[in-house]
């Protein structure tokens, strides 16, 4: 849960003197999903010039141009936009990418990525400083939106779910703790068998068996790549789970890991995937939503 003491400790932290910027940007790049989000969300859709091509919503985003993946950018083609704001996810890279957009003199402000109520709210409000707006407001809505389902959720049995990131020709990778994997599966009531690690690691079938989940979860584009439902569910190192014997595959927009404006929405998705016949608090109309 998102205290008010939290919100409004990072709301004076972000309007620190000194901070101050000169003038609403009138031309932004914005890199991250979640960032990108941000700036529609706070009414800046327009200002935008380029985004990242892991950023696909609000949809009209993707018509505009692309400066390449999150964490291999092109600093040419990002100094040659000539944007009075870089707003970059601190998930971006090459680390020497950055250093030169840096030293190019462009306005660059780098926003704390994380999973989580909290990281959402400071994500915002970062954002929304550098961009010389008020998020407080956006703020509060999302965190109002997130807590109205709380205690629905607390109150839900836990399903056991194995994120899987890609299954390739090799042993499926999975989501331990430290992911936002695992934080948009406790969020939406489930747990995650393979939180006795950190990041990401390759699964054997003897482990798969022990951790026994209930749900496979896995993005939309790596379903596909791994050749559909069927191709998952039988594949050898997955079989023998009680999720591939009850064919409880989910797969979810990719979106819905970024922990952006739009992360009460995904947490109330995947709630109503893992908790078929559960009803949660319907969410308001909000314009970040529709997109």
């Amino acid at each position: 849960m998102i205290s008010r003491r939290s919100l409004l400790q990072a709301t004076a932290l972000l309007a620190a003197p000194g901070l101050a910027r000169a003038a609403v940007p009138r031309r932004i790049v914005a890199i991250g999903p979640a960032l990108v989000e941000t700036v529609c969300a706070l009414g800046l859709q327009a200002a935008l010039v380029a985004v990242d091509n892991s950023s696909l919503f609000p949809p009209a985003v993707t018509r505009l141009p692309q400066v390449g993946y999150l964490r291999q950018l092109p600093t040419e083609g990002i100094v040659g936009l000539a944007p009075d704001l870089l707003l970059l996810s601190d998930q971006a890279g090459p680390v020497q990418a950055v250093e030169v957009l840096r030293a190019s003199g462009l306005p660059v402000a780098v926003i704390a990525d994380g999973a989580g109520p909290e990281a959402v709210s400071r994500k915002i409000l970062a954002a929304a400083r550098a961009l010389d707006q008020d998020g407080t407001a956006l703020a509060a809505a999302v965190a109002a939106d997130w807590q109205a389902m709380d205690a629905a959720i607390a109150a839900a049995p836990r399903p056991r779910v194995l994120f899987l990131l890609s299954t390739g020709r090799g042993a499926p990778l999975v989501a331990g703790a430290g992911t936002h994997a695992q934080a948009l599966i406790e969020a939406a009531g489930g747990s995650n068998p393979m939180a006795g690690f950190q990041g990401y690691r390759p699964l054997s079938a003897e482990a798969a068996a022990i951790a026994a989940p209930d749900v496979l979860l896995m993005m939309q584009h790596a379903l596909g790549e791994a050749g559909g439902r069927a191709a998952v569910l039988e594949s050898p190192a997955l079989a023998l789970t009680p999720a591939a014997a009850q064919g409880r595959l989910v797969a979810i927009d990719p979106g819905h890991l970024t922990f952006g404006p739009r992360a009460p929405l995904a947490r109330r998705a995947l709630f109503a995937e893992l908790h078929p016949g559960l009803a949660l608090p319907a969410l308001p109309e909000r314009a970040w939503y529709r997109g």
